[in-house]
């Protein structure tokens, strides 16, 4: 065989294996999120994701129920490396994990309903990019959640 054709058949094997190794990172880095939902609390279908670089905000919008006990978990590649922030309507912060060491997790309940944005973005001293998670769970009333 032609040295050429070798260049070019091992260049498109590599490009035909690089999209799976990145959905790998991101499997086992959203496996590594969901350690954070054991029972009572229970994940949603509301879980976010955002690639993001240098100062970018991801937003997301969500609405919160009265007398429920939600949980948010952030993730990143790095361990606190993503600064979030639930806000409502108006832009109010309601809660910023940057006051408070940069938690990763935030439980709370909310005393009525109302519609929230969460932003999330990257601590710049830590991380010019990078893959973010943010995870929505609720605490399960059922009786084997204990």
């Amino acid at each position: 065989m032609n040295k050429g054709v070798i260049i070019t058949l091992v260049t498109i094997f590599l490009l035909l294996l690089t999209p799976l190794k990145i959905n790998s990172q991101e499997d086992e880095l959203l496996s590594g999120c969901l350690i954070s939902f054991r029972s009572p609390f229970v994940v949603t279908e509301r879980s976010f994701k955002a690639l993001l670089t240098g100062n970018e905000v991801a937003e997301f919008r969500t609405t919160f129920f009265s007398g429920t006990v939600y949980r948010i978990v952030s993730c990143g590649y790095e361990s606190e490396i993503v600064e979030f922030s639930v806000l409502d309507n108006n832009r109010n912060v309601l809660f910023s994990s940057k006051d408070h060491a940069n938690a990763e997790m935030w439980d709370f309940r909310m005393e009525g309903s109302i519609e929230c944005i969460i932003e999330a973005k990257l601590i710049e001293e830590k991380a010019m990019s990078g893959m973010v998670f943010l995870l929505l769970g609720f605490k399960s009333n059922m009786p084997d959640a204990k």
